[in-house]
């Protein structure tokens, strides 16, 4: 592979990288927002309210660590390694959308709409 053509999938995998960043920090702080995403509006009562605060909290937290271990991967990894690293990162997006789509039957979308482009990037750096 021409080293055009990495420093571009690479350039991309850093794009990715800051988007999953990006949603990581919105579920931070703004969970009813972050939400949206999963076609759930926010609890009323309190207790379920902390609930999925919490959990949104949770899903922040590897949304910021997904953004991190692919820049670690293709900052200090080999072209494998960041291949990997964003299969792995759509197939978090693959069930992320099968869970809105089994819960709601809606907002699959949001994210099975990239997760073919990263998959496609991650294939490409396997070659």
């Amino acid at each position: 592979m021409s080293s055009t053509r990495t420093a571009a999938l690479k350039l991309a995998a850093y794009i990715f990288a800051t988007i999953f960043t990006g949603f990581g920090i919105n579920a931070l702080l703004r969970p009813d927002h972050a939400l949206t995403f999963f076609a759930f509006s926010p609890p009323v009562a309190p207790a379920d309210r902390r609930t999925v605060d919490s959990l949104m909290y949770v899903y922040g937290a590897r949304d910021v660590f997904m953004g991190i271990a692919i820049c670690a991967a293709a900052a200090a990894g080999t072209k494998r390694s960041l291949a990997l690293t964003l299969l792995a990162a759509s197939g978090v997006a693959l069930v992320d959308g099968a869970a809105c789509f089994a819960a709601h039957g809606q907002g699959h979308w949001n994210h099975w709409g990239y997760a073919p482009v990263v998959t496609v990037v991650g294939v490409l750096l396997l070659n």
